[in-house]
């Protein structure tokens, strides 16, 4: 299951955490901010969609898709999170996700033997909307969008705890 960086679509998704590792160190909402944030957002796209059209999909290659992806959002969460006036119901309910998410992982490890990352719809529509979601707030009240997001990922968060206990 190695991870093979040689692969282009590899090497496009260790660019996402190349730039996601960087965005810490701009300043949030600035022009800096938002080409490294769309940056590793069209890496994201890119990387599956070479990988496909390369015939280079692998396991490994997911993995590091998924590492990536997990690195983007625990950088711009502690990142974009402080700038935020959010209602402490919201981060209880973030709190939970986090906690479903730790056991999905935690479960797959201990019973399974090995981290399981399923690539579900709902997990790509989670990290979609969670994307969107710092260009949202620049218009609307952030509860609304948290809302949505919060409830996607909630769905997700289960979705993907059955899949992995089916597996």
């Amino acid at each position: 299951m190695g991870i093979r960086l040689k692969h282009p679509a590899n090497i496009i998704t260790s660019f996402r955490i190349a730039a996601s590792l960087a965005i810490p160190f701009v300043h949030v909402f600035g022009i800096p901010f938002w080409i490294l944030y769309g940056f590793s957002g069209a890496t994201d796209i890119a990387d599956g969609y070479v990988a496909r059209k390369t015939r280079s999909e692998s396991r490994g290659g997911a993995m590091l898709d998924s590492i990536a992806d997990l690195v983007f959002v625990v950088v711009c969460l502690v990142k974009i999170l402080p700038e935020m006036r959010i209602e402490r119901w919201i981060w209880l309910w973030l709190a939970v996700i986090v906690v479903l998410k730790l056991a999905n992982i935690a479960y797959g490890l201990v019973f399974k033997h090995r981290l399981i990352m399923p690539h579900t719809f709902a997990n790509k529509l989670t990290g979609g909307l969670l994307f969107l979601l710092p260009m949202a707030i620049q218009w609307i009240p952030v509860t609304v969008p948290a809302i949505i997001v919060c409830s996607v990922a909630t769905f997700a968060a289960v979705q993907e705890g059955q899949f992995i206990k089916m597996e």
